[in-house]
């Protein structure tokens, strides 16, 4: 239930859902010919969260409030396993001609080239596959496919195929490192999501190292919101992709609040 109505939060919450109920109440009020007033109210609140989620000067700082808490300060250290969080992979389902990628791909990729420095000698896959979201291997092993793809060793990859959200992935890979006595490892995932990963694995009583990748802000973004007036005019516009990353953003906050009141964070 708890993870069925994660899905529906962003209905409630975040921008575009809630603009959408606000257009809702606005025109059944204006189809009964009344409520003019409630109306208004509705349409420009809808307005506002578009025009304030969609510019890129919001968007971009509020991105890298999270994504910039755990730079890495120097070379990262060595550590005895990588751990890769899911929600980066596609499943192979045609018309796709294998396991693709996501947007968060970069977990995969970023996992391998660790493993090639050899900063640690074994990468745990953690993730599973909501059985009503289309169904599919568990992320875990097509993650596990991917990195097979590209030249790292079957033998030096393991799968948790159980985790439907962090907490799960934080519970099942402390299982899988008190078995093997793992004590210190390198937690790969999505930058914008390394603060709330890291709160539950440390709450697990983990001692893990934060490899963030999958940076949506870089300092080059950041410099060019008032590069010149030109630029600065055109990030106040509104825009789907600067919608979608405040939106990511904004489901990590919340999602750290409600892990707190539920005593995972």
């Amino acid at each position: 239930m708890f993870l069925y109505l994660s899905k529906l939060l962003p209905l409630l919450f975040y921008p575009l859902g809630l603009a959408c109920i606000l257009m809702v109440v606005a025109l059944v009020n204006l189809a009964k010919q009344r409520g003019t007033r409630t109306a208004t109210v509705a349409i420009a609140s809808g307005l506002i969260l578009l025009l304030v989620g969609g510019n890129g000067w919001v968007s971009r700082q509020f991105v890298r409030s999270l994504e910039w808490q755990n730079i890495p300060q120097g070379e990262l250290p060595l550590a005895e396993a990588i751990v890769v969080l899911g929600g980066a992979t596609k499943p192979a389902f045609p018309p796709r001609p294998g396991v693709d990628l996501s947007e968060q791909g970069d977990r995969v990729i970023y996992a391998a080239q660790l493993y090639r420095q050899k900063k640690a000698p074994l990468i745990i896959l953690s993730g599973g596959r909501i059985d009503w979201s289309g169904g599919g291997p568990p992320e875990s092993k097509d993650m596990a496919t991917i990195l097979t793809s590209i030249g790292i060793p079957a033998e030096v990859i393991l799968e948790e195929s159980e985790s439907l959200n962090t907490y799960q992935n934080a519970v099942n890979v402390k299982k899988i490192l008190q078995t093997r006595h793992i004590r210190r490892v390198l937690l790969v995932t999505s930058a914008i999501h390394m603060p709330r990963s890291l709160m539950i694995f440390h709450r697990q009583g983990m001692d893990v190292i934060a490899a963030p990748t999958d940076f949506l802000v870089s300092y080059g973004e950041i410099k060019e919101l008032g590069s010149s007036p030109k630029s600065a005019l055109l990030n106040l516009v509104p825009d789907s992709q600067r919608l979608y990353e405040f939106t990511g953003a904004l489901k990590e906050y919340v999602g750290i609040l409600i892990y707190r009141l539920r005593g995972w964070a």
